[in-house]
């Protein structure tokens, strides 16, 4: 069987689809927020930083007297420059950022602890001048920033859950409805339209193909229900009228032996399909509801009268039939009903087997049948499917048949809440085994 392809509830789906949608959505623009600021910051403060520097060199070219000062109170320590005289007096560390640029470096606070700071350079013929500024407070506010985010997102995760569940409730609530409206339906076994309780929508789409196939489905069980019913009945005067006319024969003694013998197969005949026409409408009634009629069934005795009308089956070929009653079997269902169920069992052990026996078992259970042979035998994988209508065995090949007595006898089974299972036979053939116990 293929996997199904989702394996949660399509409101669960919802819910899921809903937070990651909206978690996605908040990290990134929680993620966007930090580069486009980092970015923006960083240029900025460079582009300050550089201009400052400038400003300063201008300024000492302006005033060459050592005695002015420029300062600005957030530069700590002071800008440093040094003349085209002083070059050799640029302290070892610095010698080797000597372009114009804005680096970052690492060094010692007032405290002696290294920290990070931003070191403006300006280069030119006359004059190489350095300005610092330290950036250990952006740094801790980006720690601020990273932490208000990360709140964020998780607010913004948890309210995105939220929301999903209320507003999944309300998508799905017009298909929950239609899902309960379906199984109360089932429950009371007839339809009733259900696009008139629903807009014009998807789910109102859905109610419409809906109705339209139960519409058809109800009409194909009728017209099937009344066919074997109808069929069923009318096959019931001409049975009467052939089972009439053989027992006047057979009291007649005009007939030699070898008539009446023939007559007596046409009497079982006759009696084999009275018994399937009263099966098939118990079948064809099930839709109103199981029967109980509180006809008890001498089992054994219903095993006797298949195995004489089967035993045609079997002619020449070299097959011992036994019967076995263990404990007498009795069950509340028609003898019709049973004997088409056991008869379907039976008969195919006769057909099927060429040479060996037949064992027939009553109550080796309390309550089962078991029907052994010792024919050709069946796969395990095939047993169930064997059950399905117009499915035959691989072993039936040349023999007739159209494979539908065993989803006859499912059918009966599933009506009656009896169990049906064929299984391979250990020493070879295979087993049916009709256990009644469920009903009782």
């Amino acid at each position: 069987m293929k996997p199904a392809k989702f394996r949660r509830r399509l409101r669960s789906r919802i819910i899921i689809s809903f937070a990651l949608f909206g978690f996605g959505l908040t990290a990134l623009f929680a993620v966007a927020s930090i580069y486009l600021r980092s970015r923006l910051e960083d240029q900025l403060v460079n582009n300050e930083l550089g201009r400052q520097v400038k400003n300063f060199v201008d300024f000492k070219r302006d005033n060459p007297d050592e005695n002015a000062q420029w300062r600005l109170p957030q530069y700590d320590p002071p800008p440093h420059i040094y003349g085209r005289n002083y070059f050799a007096n640029v302290p070892f560390d610095l010698q080797g950022y000597n372009a114009t640029n804005t680096y970052e470096v690492l060094l010692p606070g007032t405290d002696g602890k290294m920290r990070p700071r931003k070191l403006a350079v300006y280069k030119d013929d006359d004059y190489w001048a350095f300005l610092y500024y330290d950036y250990g407070v952006q740094k801790l506010n980006e720690r601020q920033l990273f932490t208000a985010l990360g709140l964020s997102v998780l607010i913004f995760a948890v309210l995105s859950l939220l929301i999903g569940r209320w507003l999944s409730r309300r998508v799905m609530s017009p298909v929950t409805d239609l899902a309960q409206r379906i199984r109360t339906l089932r429950q009371k076994g007839k339809p009733e339209p259900l696009a008139p309780q629903f807009a014009d929508d998807e789910v109102g789409e859905l109610a419409t193909a809906f109705d339209d196939y139960s519409r058809r489905m109800t009409a194909i069980v009728v017209r099937d229900r009344d066919f074997n019913a109808d069929v069923s009945h009318e096959l019931r005067t001409p049975l009467a009228v052939i089972s009439g006319t053989t027992e006047l024969l057979l009291a007649s003694d005009k007939i030699d032996d070898k008539i009446r013998e023939r007559l007596k197969r046409i009497e079982r005949a006759a009696r084999q399909s009275t018994e399937l026409t009263n099966a098939l409408l118990h079948l064809s009634r099930s839709e109103r509801g199981a029967p109980n009629d509180g006809e008890t069934t001498d089992v054994a005795k219903v095993v006797e009268q298949i195995i004489d009308v089967y035993r045609s089956h079997i002619g020449r070929k070299p097959i011992d039939v036994h019967l076995e009653v263990e404990q007498p079997l009795e069950v509340v269902a028609p003898s019709s009903v049973i004997s088409v169920a056991l008869g379907n069992l039976i008969g195919n052990a006769f057909k099927y087997t060429q040479k060996g026996d037949v064992i027939i078992t009553v109550g080796a259970r309390r309550g089962v049948v078991t029907v052994e042979d010792s024919g050709p035998g069946i796969k395990p994988e095939d047993a169930k499917k064997l059950f399905q209508r117009g499915v035959r065995g691989e072993s039936s090949t040349g023999t007739s048949g159209a494979g539908l007595g065993l989803a006859i006898v499912i059918r009966l089974c599933q009506l009656y809440d009896w169990h049906v299972d064929l299984a391979p036979r250990p020493q070879g053939g295979a087993v049916a085994t009709l256990d009644f116990r469920l009903r009782q």
